[in-house]
């Protein structure tokens, strides 16, 4: 399994990334752990949420769905949501294949005066740590 350290984790075996800043907001790309989709298996189906959709942390925005089972994917930060990862839709197995990059599933935008907004989230090393223990 790979776990890229250019990201943070959470328990909830989301990723996410920074992508960058607007001056007023920062857009945090978020997807599924290599663990999480070599767990589920085949994934046959994705269900994202709206642009424009509010998140907060820990609560659902989506579900992937796979041979095996549906998981509920949950919202690492709070923002809006400002993309979703369209190619999804006709290829579900793109998670599988590419879970840290062509398989992303939305675009977060946060408000840019919390500092960092990933910052309390795990790193690569914690979140080893936490698949090696489970």
């Amino acid at each position: 399994m790979s776990t890229p350290d250019d990201r943070r984790y959470t328990d909830q075996h989301e990723w996410a990334l920074v992508q960058g800043t607007d001056g007023t907001s920062t857009v945090v790309r978020v997807g599924i752990t290599d663990h999480a989709q070599d767990a589920l298996g085949d994934i046959v189906f994705v269900q994202l949420p709206a642009v424009g959709d509010e998140v907060t942390p820990g609560t659902p925005i989506g579900e992937v769905e796979s041979t095996k089972s549906v998981s509920d994917v949950y919202a690492p930060v709070a923002g809006v949501v400002a993309a979703v990862n369209e190619a999804l839709t006709d290829a579900p197995e793109t998670v599988n294949a590419d879970p840290y990059g062509s398989g992303w599933l939305v675009d977060i935008s946060v408000p840019a005066e919390g500092g960092d907004p990933i910052g309390q989230l795990l790193d690569a090393d914690a979140y080893q740590a936490l698949v090696a223990g489970s």
